[in-house]
């Protein structure tokens, strides 16, 4: 079970998840879109330590300060959005699509193995059947350190999704109700 979002009381809601955790009503609690100063308060005042963080990372938004937080307390990383809901022109970017030729891959499956050798357990969206498959057809391959850095070095240092940062956002999020 995840918990969305540091939105609100979240600290109320995290122990909660933890209570249902020792109760046996789940077997890992996790937290989404929890950025890295979050986090480590999060885990420096909670009990049980979040098994995950999901968070959007591809490679225009790497999160290596995320990656290095989460790997510090054992969490995994989870990105969702792992090929960036197709922005950035992610699927005919020149380096993706060069590196992609060496390995007879498409752009995605470099994007999507670069994450994995980060570290990362993704979760691409897809409703159609052969790019589903396509997805799952990275375990046949491994990227260069140079390939991981020419990818790395495309980061933007910011989502071009959703801003957590935006306090409009922020106040909506805080007023969304949620049937329990």
């Amino acid at each position: 079970v995840l918990l969305h979002q540091a939105i609100g009381d979240y600290f109320t809601a995290y122990r909660d998840l933890e209570k249902a955790a020792k109760d046996g009503l789940t077997k890992a609690i996790g937290v989404s879109n929890y950025f890295p100063s979050i986090l480590v308060n999060l885990c420096e005042n909670v009990e049980i330590i979040p098994a995950v963080n999901q968070i959007e990372a591809h490679p225009f938004f790497t999160r290596e300060e995320d990656l290095r937080v989460m790997k510090s307390y054992g969490i995994v990383p989870q990105a969702w959005s792992p090929l960036a809901e197709g922005n950035y022109g992610i699927f005919t970017d020149p380096d993706l699509t060069a590196i992609s030729k060496k390995y007879g891959k498409t752009a995605a499956q470099v994007a999507l193995r670069w994450n994995v050798q980060r570290g990362f357990s993704i979760i691409p969206k897809s409703t159609h059947e052969e790019r589903i498959k396509e997805n799952l057809n990275i375990w046949d391959f491994a990227l260069t350190e140079d390939e991981m850095k020419t990818i790395s070095a495309k980061d933007k240092g910011k989502s071009g999704i959703i801003n957590h940062f935006d306090p409009d956002l922020v106040k909506n999020l805080n007023h969304l109700s949620f049937e329990h």
